[in-house]
C-alpha cells in the first residue's frame, strides 16, 4: 500500500475516527486505526465495540489531494500514529506499507512504525430488518443536547445510560432519566416522510460522540435494526450498538398539575444558581434552597464552614402557594442551559415532589426538564 495526501485533510479524518477508539478496550487490535486503500478512495475505521466510525477520503476530493499508488491495508497504533501525523513538518505526507511495517515521510522527516494485519480487525456489524429515515442534523443536535444531561453515568443500571427514542412516523419522543432528574424532548421531523415505528435505546456516550460529527451537516440518514443504529453523514458513517431491555415508564413521573409557579429568564436564574452554588459546593450535601413567599422568590446557598449567600430573584411572576424547597444546584444548572436564556416556567406541587422546567407559556411538555428535590429534614 502506498499513497500521499494533504496532511491537514488527513488529520481531520483521523480525528473523526479517533472518537471511537479507546485505550481501555478488551480487544487489543481496537487500539489501532484501520487503514484501507482501494483504487479510488482511502477508508479509515476506528472502533471500541460499542461504537464504530468509518470515514472515506475519495481521490476526486481536491482538498485532500489523495494520490493512490498501490492499494492495500494495515492497522496502526491510533494515538501514536496520529501524534506522528500532527507533528510532521510538511503540508503533505506519504505512507508506504512493507509487510506489517509502515513508512511515513513528510519533508525531511521519516518514521517507521509497526502495524498489524488488517484482516485481524473486526468487521463492521451487518444489519438485518432495517428501518430507515432521514432527519435534519439540526433537529438531531437539538434532541441530543436537550436530553443527554439526564442520562445516568452509573453502569449499575445500564439501561439508564441511554437515550430512549420512541419513533412513530414523523414524531420522535426522546427521554432520559438517572432517577434523580428527567429530560424529555418531543419533535416532529421536518423535510421527510418517515414511516418508522421503533423503540430504541442508544447509549448517551454514542450520541455525545455523534453530536461532535454533526456540526456543519445538513441531513443525516439513519438505519435502525434490532441491535444497531447507523448514522450516514455522507463521507462518514457512525455505528452504535443499542442497549437491550425495556426503558422505565416515565410519563407517570411528570406532574399533571402544580400548586406554585415561578416564571423568569433562564439566564437570570442560571446566574443566581451559579452564585448560590459557590457556597453549596463548599458544603458536604451540595444543596441550595428556594423560598417562595408572598410573591417573592429567594435563593439561599449555605456552607457551615464558609458562610451563606442569599439573593432575591428578579422574576416575571410568582403565583400560587408559599413554598420552601431544596435541590441540587448542578441539576438545575444543567437543565437551565438547554433553554438558551429564554423565559422558563418552573412548576411545583410540594417540597417533596419533583418540579418541572418548561419554556414559558408552553404546556405540551415537548421540551421538559424534571428535577427531584432534596429532603433536608
Amino acid at each position: 500500500m502506498q499513497f500521499s495526501i494533504n496532511r491537514q485533510a488527513f488529520i481531520k479524518s483521523l480525528n473523526d475516527v479517533a472518537r471511537a477508539i479507546s485505550s481501555r478496550t478488551t480487544i487489543p487490535i481496537l487500539t489501532n486505526i484501520k487503514i484501507v486503500l482501494s483504487e479510488d478512495e482511502l477508508i479509515l475505521t476506528g472502533s471500541n465495540s460499542d461504537i464504530s466510525i468509518e470515514t472515506r477520503i475519495e481521490q476526486s476530493d481536491t482538498t485532500a489531494q489523495l494520490v493512490i499508488k498501490e492499494k492495500g491495508g494495515i492497522t496502526l497504533p491510533a494515538t501514536f500514529f496520529a501524534n506522528i501525523v500532527k507533528n510532521l513538518p510538511a503540508d503533505d505526507l506519504m505512507l508506504a506499507v512493507d509487510g506489517l511495517r509502515a513508512n511515513i515521510t513528510s519533508g525531511a522527516s521519516a518514521f517507521t512504525i509497526n502495524g498489524q494485519d488488517v484482516r485481524n480487525y473486526p468487521q463492521l456489524p451487518e444489519m438485518d430488518d432495517v428501518q430507515s429515515l432521514s432527519v435534519s442534523a439540526a433537529q438531531l443536535i437539538d434532541i441530543i443536547s436537550q436530553t443527554k444531561i439526564s442520562a445516568s453515568t452509573q453502569e449499575s443500571r445500564p439501561i439508564l445510560t441511554g437515550i430512549h427514542l420512541a419513533l412513530n412516523g414523523n414524531d420522535v419522543k426522546a427521554v432520559t432519566t438517572d432517577s434523580h432528574r428527567l429530560s424529555q424532548r418531543i419533535v416532529t421531523l421536518t423535510g421527510t416522510e418517515a414511516h418508522v415505528s421503533a423503540d430504541v435505546i442508544i447509549p448517551a456516550k454514542s450520541f455525545n460522540e455523534l453530536q461532535s460529527l454533526l456540526e456543519g451537516q445538513d441531513r443525516v440518514d439513519i438505519k435502525l435494526s434490532a441491535n444497531q443504529a447507523v448514522f450516514d453523514l455522507g463521507h462518514t458513517t457512525f455505528y452504535s450498538r443499542l442497549l437491550e431491555g425495556n426503558y422505565p415508564e416515565t410519563d407517570r413521573l411528570i406532574p399533571t398539575e402544580s400548586t406554585t409557579e415561578l416564571t423568569m429568564d433562564a439566564g437570570a436564574l442560571l446566574g443566581a444558581i451559579n452564585r448560590a452554588s459557590l457556597l453549596s459546593h463548599e458544603s458536604r450535601n451540595n444543596v441550595v434552597q428556594l423560598t417562595l413567599k408572598a410573591g417573592v422568590a429567594t435563593l439561599t446557598g449555605t456552607s457551615q464552614e464558609v458562610g451563606q449567600v442569599q439573593e432575591e430573584l428578579v422574576t416575571k411572576s410568582v403565583a400560587g402557594e408559599d413554598l420552601e424547597i431544596s435541590f441540587n444546584p448542578d441539576y438545575v444548572r444543567d437543565a437551565l442551559r438547554v433553554f438558551s436564556g429564554k423565559p422558563v416556567d418552573v412548576k411545583f406541587t410540594s417540597n417533596l415532589r419533583p418540579f418541572t422546567l418548561t419554556p414559558a407559556e408552553e404546556t405540551d411538555n415537548k421540551q421538559l426538564q424534571l428535577i427531584t428535590p432534596v429532603r433536608t429534614f
